[in-house]
């Protein structure tokens, strides 16, 4: 049978669509600098209309994608150490995509008191940025280790308060630590115990030093610290396992998973942290690092719009922490053991909406609970039986509801941008040790900031927050911040701002009193408020695309007045209180070198000299106490083998202690001797980057108890030891990670 023209014509008009649907798009994925392939990156296909996923793959050794998508989309490209790439592809089309890598983060994406996301270098604020890059290279198992190396911030170990920090010479009360912006709570001694802080899960994390009491409020007075967990819809699927083993006796195995359908995204996560106690050679039986077990896991689920989204989350953190005491006289077969228990959960929920490019809306709800039961047990060795000591039994709760919520307006073209909003903050205490068995505090304010860019070169913006605290009266908190562009490559960055930090329940109401401590709080204490200045310098070279190098000077200075110290009240040494002093000052520079020779040497140096100062009532100023700092980064990366190796050394100089005996008496000063610490690991990626095998060893220098000079510290946790646990000494460690994603 003859088949007309017009039967040919039709059959091809028919066959096109599905000729069309079956065409391969190819893509080539080159690393911009070097145009060397960029193997296994995450590459994302989704709807141009409504956003939703559709196809998701990752480059092979080549940097080659092959993929088969139905219509027209959007392309979004990720890997560690490059920027994100977003684009259009129709069905069929060959693409070649130049990644452009990240140096000296400058490029890194930042949220922590932004408008919206904006780039490090664009920032108006002084933004470190530690990568998930550089948290996978430093092999730390929790916020302490990952902060331990960073220069002008200081660790150190309370063996019933857990690991704190300083940053600038200011202590942990100063410091607002944040979970994707919302507050971690649970404090003890006005710090948060970093060691029940874990990694897993967690995206990158934004330091911002200098007072940030505008934007956050409360316990921001020397800086922020904002952890930022992985969104769950960042790939369509993804699955980890991270097995950890160090030889103190730390067994770590945590665990995760997230998918994304349409426009719903779910993630998960769960792991057990132990610790199984250390105690230094020819010491008493008990063990001043002590025994531990963590457990901790969490939820999140995101639906998105084209404009819009919404996100709840939920986690839970456990942990036992047990203190054995020494075996008692005449027999030594009892003592007296303490168990230590501390949960914490937080319910989340985020919304976002963007009204345009230009115009959004960003909203936070938590609920946080931070509870505490100490148990004190009799135990009989002879036959293994505890039991509970009368009297001896405490238990703390603490609670937080915070709202939060902001419209800002503009873009960064925009020569005018603003933001307004409020921060509402609930916090109930609960417990025997508290006042009449119950206290409150509500801190409510509102916020706001201009951003103005008179000419190119010039970003100026100014805020304000007024509070409301039902417990104190607060002034009106303001902050005045410059940028000024040189050239391309050279910024200046100046700040003037105050603070305001209420005294927490703790310090107000607290009664604690056992056989080792006699702590009361202090109803009459004032607020702290303060008045810092900031200045820094930020050179970045542009001599050479495989190599970079930059400087940054950082210029500090520090006045809290009526700062909340604890203080001995009479010749028991037992007898603590909270008083306010006159004023404690610090002031200091930093001053960083970065040198990268791409792909394949990062180094870093950095040096730092800080000062403390104590001014009181009635009493002759001291001078300032300065105590030096020194940091060394080396990362080695043998890109043919997928064999990093990382070097990270740190020099803490002399540390003055300001140090109260008595109520009314001159501060004395105790100088803690330096120490050296050097951490080396190397890792290797195999099987197309699905596994990590990590091995290294942390405080080569074995670093243990660091010596006090000018007498007894007889710290309210010391003990009247005259040195301070600072590690536990010398360890070596492995690490085994799988991930699957897609």
């Amino acid at each position: 049978m003859k088949i007309s023209p017009i039967s040919y014509y039709l059959g091809f008009l028919f066959i096109i669509p599905f000729f069309g649907i079956s065409q391969e798009t190819r893509i080539h994925i080159l690393d911009k600098i070097n145009n060397e392939p960029v193997a296994f990156a995450n590459v994302a296909f989704s709807c141009v209309n409504n956003n939703t996923i559709i196809a998701g793959c990752v480059s092979d050794e080549n940097g080659l994608v092959i993929a088969n998508i139905p219509q027209k989309s959007i392309i979004r490209l990720s890997y560690i150490g490059f920027q994100d790439y977003v684009d259009t592809i129709s069905p069929g089309e060959d693409l070649t995509i130049y990644l452009k890598s990240i140096s000296y983060n400058v490029d890194e994406v930042v949220v922590t008191g932004q408008y919206s996301e904006s780039t490090q270098d664009k920032s108006i604020y002084k933004v470190t940025v530690l990568n998930s890059r550089e948290i996978e290279q430093r092999a730390a198992v929790n916020i302490k280790e990952l902060l331990s190396t960073e220069l002008n911030i200081r660790t150190s170990h309370d063996n019933a308060l857990g690991s704190t920090i300083s940053m600038q010479g200011l202590g942990g009360e100063h410091i607002k630590f944040l979970i994707d912006g919302v507050p971690v709570i649970g404090r003890e001694a006005g710090n948060i115990d970093l060691d029940q802080l874990n990694l897993q899960n967690i995206d990158h994390v934004e330091i911002i030093n200098g007072p940030m009491s505008v934007v956050y409020g409360s316990n921001a007075l020397a800086g922020v610290i904002n952890i930022i967990t992985k969104s769950p819809d960042r790939l369509l699927l993804s699955s980890n396992l991270d097995t950890y083993y160090e030889s103190v006796g730390v067994y770590n195995i945590n665990a995760g998973a997230s998918a994304t359908v349409k426009r719903n995204s779910f993630s998960i996560t769960g792991g057990r942290n132990f610790f199984e106690g250390f105690q230094a050679p020819e010491t008493t039986w008990a063990q001043r690092w002590k025994p531990k077990e963590q457990w901790n896991a969490t939820a999140d689920y995101k639906y998105g719009w084209d404009n819009a989204s919404i996100k709840f989350g939920a986690s839970w953190f456990n942990q036992e922490l047990r203190d054995n005491g020494l075996l008692m006289p005449p027999y030594y077969e009892t003592r007296f053991d303490k168990y230590f228990f501390t949960q914490r959960i937080v319910l989340r929920s985020d919304f976002k909406y963007e009204f345009s490019k230009k115009s959004r809306v960003n909203a936070t709800a938590s609920f946080s609970n931070y509870h505490k039961i100490k148990n004190t047990y009799l135990n009989d060795l002879t036959i293994l039986e505890k039991n509970i000591v009368p009297g001896q039994q405490d238990t703390t709760r603490f609670q937080d509801i915070m709202f939060r919520a902001d419209y800002s307006f503009g873009d960064e073209n925009s020569k005018l941008k603003y933001q307004t909003g409020i921060d509402l903050n609930k916090e109930n205490g609960f417990g025997k040790r508290i006042k009449d068995g119950s206290q409150e505090i509500g801190d409510y304010a509102l916020f706001a900031s201009l951003n103005y860019t008179p000419f190119l070169l010039l970003n100026i913006q100014p805020g304000v927050r007024f509070i409301y605290n039902t417990k104190f009266a607060a002034p009106i908190i303001y902050s005045l911040n410059i940028k000024y562009d040189i050239t391309e490559h050279f910024a200046i960055r100046g700040s003037i701002a105050s603070g305001f930090r209420a005294p927490s329940l703790k310090e107000l109401y607290l009664e604690f009193v056992d056989v080792n401590h006699d702590i009361r709080g202090n109803e009459n204490l004032k607020a702290e408020t303060s008045v810092s200045t900031n200045l820094v310098a930020n050179y970045i070279s542009s001599t050479n695309r495989a190599y970079e190098w930059g400087l940054e000077l950082n210029l500090f200075n520090n006045n809290i007045k009526d700062n909340i110290q604890l203080i001995p009240q009479s010749d028991n040494s037992l007898l603590y209180s909270y008083v306010n002093i006159n004023r404690f000052l610090t002031r200091g520079l930093e001053l960083n070198f970065n040198n990268n020779i791409y792909p394949w040497l990062t180094v870093k140096f950095g040096f730092t000299v800080t000062g403390q100062k104590i001014e009181y009532s009635g009493l002759t100023s001291n001078n300032f106490e300065f105590y030096p700092g020194f940091n060394t980064t080396a990362n080695y990366n043998i890109k043919k083998y997928d064999i990093n190796l990382s070097v990270y050394y740190k020099y803490n100089g002399e540390y003055p202690q300001l140090y109260f005996t008595e109520l009314g008496e001159a501060p004395e000063i105790r100088f803690m001797k330096a120490y050296n610490t050097l951490d080396i690991n190397i890792g290797k990626w195999c099987w197309k980057r699905r596994i990590n095998f990590q091995l290294g060893g942390k405080n080569l220098f074995n670093n243990t108890n660091i010596d006090v000079l000018g007498g007894q510290l007889g710290g309210i946790h010391t003990g009247g030891g005259s040195s301070v646990p600072v590690n536990w000494g010398r360890t070596f460690f492995i690490r085994l990670q799988f991930r699957f994603n897609k």
